[in-house]
């Protein structure tokens, strides 16, 4: 209990937090966030890392000289590119042995098929929409593998989305994090952070629900 506490402690004071890091690791900083980007989008394990949160605020941090924004920029594209195409591979590896029996208990093969049609159709906007989205990230890329969307067409979308996000947040930071509205109100600015990104996933999620509710009533 007292993990989560902390790490939640961590996640909205990531503006006191930081700095110690920094200053603690000097040039290893680099690295601690480089992987905290990696695993947020390539291990489906770690789906609760604070990415967006975490680029504002190095973006704020490398406005005042404490990091590099170029060295951001470029290290941390490569990590959210890199981070995508691991999570990729693992889900095309594993999906043909989970969808391996045409009558699984828990998975059937018409869902990959399913999954598969809906990526080749949807995939784009998906994995780049989802690069916005907590949580949804992490498992986009996942099931994209297991759906097996081609990856010369993913690969596309996965750079364009990982740069997109990364600059947005990274660079929000640099240019806003220190104005003096943001800068004292830097807790409540993450949390709204937080709200607006998964917005759209409480969003989808409760179109889908009305939609199915239609349905049913119709039928």
């Amino acid at each position: 209990m007292d993990i989560i506490i902390y790490f939640i402690d961590f996640f909205i004071h990531l503006d006191k937090y930081m700095p110690v890091i920094i200053k603690s690791f000097g040039i290893w900083a680099y690295v601690i966030v480089f992987l905290v980007i990696f695993c947020e989008t390539g291990l489906v394990v770690t789906p609760i890392l604070p990415g967006d949160s975490l680029l504002f605020a190095l973006g704020s941090l490398a406005a005042l000289c404490a990091l590099d924004i170029e060295i951001l920029l470029i290290s941390l594209c490569i990590a959210a590119v890199a981070g995508d195409t691991v999570n990729y591979a693992i889900g095309h590896f594993i999906g043909p042995k989970v969808f391996h029996y045409e009558d699984g208990r828990f998975f059937k093969k018409e869902y990959l098929i399913k999954a598969h049609q809906f990526y080749e159709k949807h995939g784009g906007k998906t994995i780049i929409i989802a690069r916005f989205m907590p949580i949804i990230r992490t498992f986009a890329p996942f099931v994209a593998g297991i759906g097996a969307m081609t990856y010369s067409k993913f690969i596309l979308y996965n750079i364009a989305g990982g740069i997109a996000w990364i600059c947005t947040f990274l660079l929000g930071g640099y240019y806003f994090g220190n104005i003096p509205a943001v800068k004292n109100n830097f807790t409540i600015v993450i949390v709204v952070i937080v709200i607006i990104s998964v917005l759209p996933g409480f969003i989808e999620y409760w179109r889908q629900r009305r939609i199915t509710g239609l349905q049913k009533s119709d039928s």
